[in-house]
């Protein structure tokens, strides 16, 4: 585990209503092409992450001038508009009415969302403190899709930082740190 000389941090992201959005490519790389722009942009280091159907779990630190919530609130922002927009588009998108109408619902009762509201309002977000904590939640982000199913080895779901710890490229440059 990297040194507790700087903060690290456990954040779960969810979908409002734990809609399955994230069974689709598309949707599921607007999330990896924002991370990747946080990285390079916002100072976000990513030590562990896994994209499941409906929520984001990640172990990151922020660098500069960036806390994590200015990165999280960003992240979410430019996701929740992507997305947003990539149903509204995606004539193919068989559950299109309905994931804008649930986005729309939980927008009307927020009065900093305009039009749809994509994820719940909570990061929830939990500082590392200990080499015991980081070594759970690295492995509860890991085992997540083996235990629902999806894989049967963490390092064969591609959306996750698994592979990175398998010695195996991911989609992600992560810091590796056990």
């Amino acid at each position: 585990m990297p040194a507790l000389t700087r903060e690290l941090y456990f954040t779960t992201s969810t979908v409002v209503d734990w809609m399955d959005v994230f069974t689709r490519p598309l949707y599921k790389h607007i999330v990896v092409e924002s991370l990747e722009f946080c990285q390079a942009n916002k100072g976000l280091d990513i030590y562990a992450w896994v994209l499941m159907t409906n929520h984001l779990h990640m172990i990151v630190g922020v660098r500069g001038d960036n806390t994590i919530g200015d990165v999280l609130r960003d992240f979410k922002k430019f996701t929740s508009k992507s997305i947003i927009l990539s149903i509204q588009e995606n004539i193919q998108e068989s559950r299109q009415k309905w994931m804008l109408d649930r986005c729309s619902f939980r927008a009307a009762n927020d009065k900093k969302v305009a039009s749809y509201k994509f994820w719940q309002e909570d990061n929830h977000v939990e500082q590392i403190y200990t080499h015991d904590f980081y070594r759970q939640k690295l492995e509860y982000i890991h085992q997540n899709p083996v235990r629902q199913e999806i894989v049967e080895r963490a390092e064969d779901y591609l959306y996750s930082s698994a592979r990175n710890y398998a010695g195996m490229s991911g989609l992600l440059n992560v810091i590796v740190a056990r």
